[in-house]
This record gives structure tokens, sequence and C-alpha cells, in this order.
């Protein structure tokens, strides 16, 4: 733990509230170097409607999470994820956690369990430092 994960963390959640899902609205931010080098939020593929939830209340299929969207962002910028840290406000899932290993990212802070644990376990498996703040 360092002294700039809470503020890196609380930076997050007010990005979080960029998302217009309706269920749950999370956000990531990349650091690298004491440097945001990219900013994510859950929300639907650029050009669709901006609405994640079914009549249902069900996400659809298609909804991305913060932790693609600012992995996709830093990939489209020309900057390297290498090496750096993933704050995001729930632990990953365990498709977000395959991207987040393929982009070299070493380290991922967050602050809210996700349902399940597989992402984080992947994460660790892979010998990234995962650490919970709250």
């Amino acid at each position: 733990m360092n002294k700039f994960d809470h503020s890196y963390i609380q930076m997050a959640a007010i990005w979080a509230q960029n998302s217009y899902c309706k269920r749950r609205q999370v956000g990531a931010l990349i650091v690298k170097d004491k440097m945001i080098i990219s900013d994510g939020y859950n929300g639907t593929p650029s050009g669709f409607e901006n609405v994640c939830d079914d009549e249902n209340g069900v996400t659809k299929p298609y909804v991305l999470h913060a932790e693609a969207n600012a992995i996709t962002k830093v990939a489209m910028s020309g900057n390297s994820s290498e090496g750096a840290t993933l704050y995001v406000t729930a632990s990953p899932c365990i498709e977000c956690a395959k991207l987040i290993i393929q982009a070299g990212i070493k380290r991922v802070v967050y602050r809210d369990e996700y349902r399940l644990t597989d992402g984080v376990d992947l994460l660790r498996r892979a010998g990234i430092e995962v650490e919970k703040v709250d």
C-alpha cells in the first residue's frame, strides 16, 4: 500500500459516476510512474445507446466493464500499460483479469468485492499484486 492508493481509488469512484448503468457504477484508472495514463467506467460500446440494463434489470451482454474500457483506451492512445497499477472500484471478473494480465499490468487495487472471486484468484496466480482498500 502506498500513500497514493486511497487518492487514486477515490478518483476511480468519482469517475464511476460517469457510468449510466443503474445496477452498478464502476470506475477504473491505470496509473504508471505516478501519472494517470487511462481511465474507464462501465458502459455500452461507442455508438450504442446509453442503456446498460434490459427491461428486467439484467445487464446487457455487450456492456463493457470499466477495466476493459481503460485497457482498450490506453491501447488506442499509444501508451503502454506494462508495469502499471490498475485502480478499480470493484474487484475484476475473470474476463477482465485476462485482459489485465495480457496488458502487462503488475498491480491491481480495488475497493469492493465482486460476488465471484475467480478474477482475483487468476490475477494472483499470474503473479499480479492484488490489494483491497477500504
